[in-house]
């Protein structure tokens, strides 16, 4: 086997073996249920942990956005849900797993060609393990978040089995695809608007009545297209144009980045939080741009060579990253009028390190590039790395906004998160049979329903583990043992 689990010299029949003999090891009804292990971690005391390396005057911010729902807090806590995966048995199929493969890790955003794809788009803890680690959470997600969006348990249930029939199905057509047909699948806007449209004509015909008449379903239907539409036409007006327009000013005929602490410090008042005059913080920047500059190819480089830096700015970004440094970068090319946003983020051990061999990237960084270059259809031009001026600190570098765009979950309504389940289901499928072995996987999951059962039955069992542990981190809060700022 390789790192990520694809046996390199084995027969189709071979591999197809592999799976049959994991699921003989590991049956699919072993994916079932959840019980808190024995001296199971307190969950509060995994994110303090966390927080030791996080930016101080954030780790409040952290907390307020973890705690405005049960949704919100299972964001947050892939630590939490990491230590409870690893008391888990699995296939020991592994691929290169995202490893926080919640719903809202999922989104759309421009490829190098300019069109628009869904993918996952977080992978800040990705690193290689079993595969039933991403279905595990990308699973309980769905039932966390359809719960707070207080759907009927019929439609919870559905949905969350929605996930794993979609993963189960398209890893059994990724089986019998050639090696780059796997590599080259994607899933792009015109497929988009072509599924959304096909779940709605099922939907509706599904809803008729004796008399042909339609029901509340077509207008749920219709609900959820729209939704989905206004996303795609947000994403696309997400460019740097419009980034350029929302977050600078113009100051004496100059571009430069807004104030709006604590969300976005710009270079101008970053002395005080880092103790740092002006010209370190000009020399820091120079030191950042140019190790960061050697990780990209001859081509990309030379793009790059063509804009000035402008201004920085501590940026606060997300939920589970609030607390780690983040920034972005304004650069400048032909004129003020071609701007470009590069998003700066820290990249610290994956969660998943604690439990499993160790990233083989010394740099936390390109350990985030090269999972994300694996796992995702195609990737950021500007996708790079660099170390930090503290030896132990390490960053990756993005585009801030490349027509990228999210699914606002809480409100969806259960037609377009059944939806969006199967999209999921089907571009997480796709990621893993990149990096894994497919024949194997599908072979272990085999062709009937059993493993959606058992992961659905996981997941509703975990919704309340979250709950339990949601409940201890408010307790934690009321109590004065950990400060929240809320509304930040």
């Amino acid at each position: 086997m390789t790192v990520t689990g694809t046996p390199s010299h084995l027969s189709a029949a071979e591999r197809r073996a592999l799976g049959r003999q994991a699921r003989h090891r590991v049956p699919l009804e072993a994916q079932a249920g959840w019980q808190p292990p024995p001296g199971r971690p307190d969950p509060v005391g995994l994110l303090e942990a966390q927080n030791a390396t996080r930016e101080p005057d954030l780790v409040p911010v952290r907390h307020g956005r973890m705690m405005v729902s049960a949704f919100t807090f299972y964001r947050g806590s892939a630590a939490i849900m990491a230590a409870d995966l690893a008391t888990r048995r699995t296939a020991r199929l592994d691929v290169q797993l995202c490893g926080d493969a919640h719903l809202s890790n999922f989104g759309v955003y421009a490829s190098p060609e300019r069109q628009l794809l869904f993918d996952l788009n977080d992978f800040d803890e990705t690193l290689p393990g079993p595969f039933e680690f991403d279905v595990w959470r990308l699973a309980a997600s769905f039932v966390i978040a359809a719960r707070h969006n207080q759907f009927e348990p019929s439609d919870v249930r559905e949905i969350c089995l929605t996930v794993g029939r979609s993963y189960r199905e398209a890893m059994a057509e990724f089986a019998q695809q050639d090696t780059l047909d796997v590599w080259y699948a994607r899933l792009s806007e015109a497929e988009l608007r072509a599924g959304m449209k096909q779940a709605r004509r099922s939907l509706v015909a599904l809803d008729k009545d004796s008399k042909g008449h339609q029901h509340a379903a077509a207008k749920h239907a219709g609900a959820s297209i729209k939704s989905g539409e206004a996303l795609l036409r947000k994403a696309h007006r997400r460019t740097n144009l419009q980034a350029l327009a929302k977050l600078t000013e113009v100051v004496d005929g100059k571009q430069r980045i807004v104030s709006q602490p604590p969300v976005l410090i710009p270079r101008r008042e970053l002395e005080k939080y880092y103790e740092l005059d002006a010209a370190d913080v000009e020399d820091i920047i120079r030191q950042f741009f140019a190790r960061y500059s050697v990780t990209l190819s001859d081509s990309q480089r030379r793009l790059l060579d063509r804009y000035t830096i402008v201004d920085v700015a501590r940026k606060v970004v997300g939920v589970g990253s609030v607390g780690t440094r983040a920034f972005v970068a304004l650069l400048e090319g032909r004129d003020e009028r071609d701007p470009l946003f590069l998003q700066v983020k820290e990249a610290t051990r994956s969660v998943l390190e604690a439990h499993l061999p160790r990233s083989a990237y010394a740099d936390s960084g390109q350990r985030v590039v090269e999972g994300q270059r694996l796992l995702q259809s195609a990737s950021d031009i500007f996708l790079g790395w660099s170390a930090g001026i503290e030896t132990d600190r390490f960053y990756y570098w993005r585009q801030l906004r490349d027509m990228k765009g999210a699914a606002v979950v809480e409100a969806m309504i259960p037609a377009g998160m059944t939806f969006y389940a199967q999209i999921c289901g089907w571009t997480l499928a796709r990621a893993h049979a990149r990096t894994g072995d497919p024949v194997a996987i599908a072979a272990y999951l085999g062709r009937k329903r059993r493993f959606e059962k058992a992961v659905a039955e996981f997941a509703e069992h975990y919704a309340v583990q979250n709950d339990h542990d949601y409940e201890a981190f408010l307790d934690a809060i009321s109590s004065g043992r950990i400060e929240a700022r809320e509304g930040v």
